[in-house]
């Protein structure tokens, strides 16, 4: 079992940042790979970024490519996403998920999710 808690998230202008937080409990973080997603009102759940249970490998929606980045501390059992360039489209619940194999841009594919944290960014 995992349990994931996000943090990090709040209300920022335009061209502001973020640094979001997922802890995880459990001893077998690292052998995970890693996911952000995010809901938007009334829209599917969408792929933000992954990352490989090594740090090695990373995956960036579109959207979001050049301006998030994605990051693991294996030794605090912790994933991050740095949100730069913020945009108003950017809103939503952001969640971080834990997936031991499968295709990382897909949100069935992951085990355990944590329950979300609200980013509003404002125009």
């Amino acid at each position: 079992q995992v349990q994931l808690v996000e943090s990090g998230g709040g209300l920022v202008q335009a061209g502001g940042s973020l640094r979001l937080s997922c802890a995880a409990s459990g001893r077998t973080f690292s052998s995970y790979a890693m996911g952000w997603f995010r809901q938007a009102p009334g829209k599917e759940r969408e792929f933000v970024a992954a990352i490989s249970w090594s740090g090695g490998n990373t995956y960036y929606a579109d959207s979001v490519k050049g301006r998030f980045t994605i990051s693991r501390d294996n030794a605090k059992n912790t994933v991050y996403l740095q949100m730069n360039s913020l945009k108003p489209e950017d809103t939503a619940v952001y969640y971080c998920a834990a997936v031991m194999s499968g295709k990382p841009r897909r949100p069935e594919e992951y085990d355990y999710w944590g329950q979300g944290t609200q980013v509003t960014v404002s125009s």
